[in-house]
């Protein structure tokens, strides 16, 4: 498995609703980073694996048992879907719903709290491209903006993630 496109996405999501309701479960999953762009924003063909965050069920180990599944039904690395990105979260705080099938629910975070994950990771072209797309859609004074992003922001990175979003300001919105 090198990238997955969004069909891929799409269906391996579907299977893993349709496995968990065969179980008696209801999955609901917070998508981060890469897979959140590509559903949430179309801004990018493809990622390379599904970042999430498990909201239920609250005992992830029946998920974690279904997705090894999938992989080996598609013949995936084990861990397609996974939780590597959790440090950057702050919030729980839902967006909105990307997909919506039998056994389960996706959604990504919010605009802001999304674009603050990547301001504070910041660690190649793909966080900057992903950050440029996501402040192109925040229609707002700098000012405003910076505040509805900087609640989400990880502790101890926020002048990092600060000087990133002043330069991407400029280079989207212009000196305003």
């Amino acid at each position: 498995m090198s990238v997955l496109g969004k069909s891929e996405i799409v269906a391996a999501l579907t299977r893993l609703g349709e496995l968990a309701q065969r179980e008696g479960l209801k999955v609901e999953l917070l998508l981060l980073g890469g897979c959140a762009m590509v559903l949430g924003f179309e801004a990018r063909l493809s990622t390379r694996d599904v970042d999430a965050v498990v909201v239920s069920p609250p005992d992830r180990a029946p998920i974690r048992r279904l997705v090894e599944t999938i992989a080996k039904e598609r013949d995936w690395a084990p861990d397609w879907l996974n939780d590597g990105a959790k440090g950057f979260v702050t919030s729980l705080d839902a967006g909105k719903t990307v997909l919506v099938a039998p056994g389960i629910r996706v959604r990504i975070p919010p605009l802001e709290a999304l674009l603050a994950m990547k301001l504070c990771a910041w660690r190649d072209d793909l966080d900057i491209a992903d950050a440029r797309r996501l402040l192109s859609e925040i229609e707002t004074s700098r000012q405003e903006g910076w505040v509805r992003v900087a609640k989400y922001l990880q502790p101890g990175r926020e002048l990092k993630a600060k000087l990133a979003f002043d330069d991407l300001w400029e280079d989207v919105h212009g000196s305003t």
